[in-house]
């Protein structure tokens, strides 16, 4: 049974409030947060103000993923948030291993993310110390980008890197997640779906939650 991580970026910004209660009643795990700097990737999602009305309502635990250049500076305020997760990309963080160092010692699982391109044999090195891998099934900056196919393969590799060396991380991904990709997904190894468009767009998006949650 996966977890499930719905994205706030699909949400519906003026009624912001809903939409979180409409997680805190749902099935959801956690609350995937996306955050952009329009300089890592070509969009601006929303900042701290933004985090910390979501974490002053939302019930479940966030799930931050930062598509921004040096995320390594955050890592104390993220904190202050409440937030279990934080996600960093590999591609964006000079020093990895002393940024997942820190995001620990702050108290927070530390998750590192690969773009679509970056091999998952990268992580070779440091696997053994990350609380979760996100993989990229799009390009990062947009939603509703249409799934790409390889990311099933990649999982693969992923599941045997972390079975090889021994390693609990989770695997997640975030990206075109929906009712054909989502079983494939799950059968192929991953831990965490994220979804965006596919729940907060649904007519009935309490029951999209529950359906991906019971694959």
């Amino acid at each position: 049974m996966p977890l499930i991580s719905p994205s706030l970026l699909a949400a519906d910004f003026l009624h912001l409030e809903r939409d979180i209660e409409m997680i805190n009643r749902s099935e959801a795990d956690w609350l995937h947060l996306d955050v952009m700097d329009g300089s890592f990737v070509p969009n601006i999602s929303f900042g701290f103000p933004v985090l910390e009305a979501v974490a002053s309502i939302c019930r479940k635990p966030l799930d931050v993923h930062y598509m921004i250049e040096r995320p390594e500076r955050y890592i104390a305020q993220t904190a202050r948030l409440g937030a279990m997760m934080m996600n960093v990309h590999q591609e964006a963080t000079l020093h990895l291993h002393r940024t997942v160092q820190e995001i620990h010692g702050a108290g927070m699982k530390a998750g590192v993310t690969l773009n679509p391109s970056t091999p998952v044999s990268v992580l070779e090195d440091i696997i053994g110390d990350v609380d979760m891998v996100l993989l990229m099934s799009v390009n990062p900056g947009f939603g509703g980008q249409k799934f790409i196919e390889n990311t099933i393969a990649k999982v693969k590799r992923l599941r045997r890197l972390i079975t090889d060396s021994g390693s609990k991380a989770l695997i997640e991904v975030d990206g075109g997640v929906q009712g054909d990709t989502a079983p494939r997904l799950v059968a192929a190894g991953v831990d965490v779906l994220v979804s965006g468009s596919y729940v907060f767009k649904a007519e009935n998006p309490e029951k999209v939650i529950s359906d991906l949650r019971s694959l």
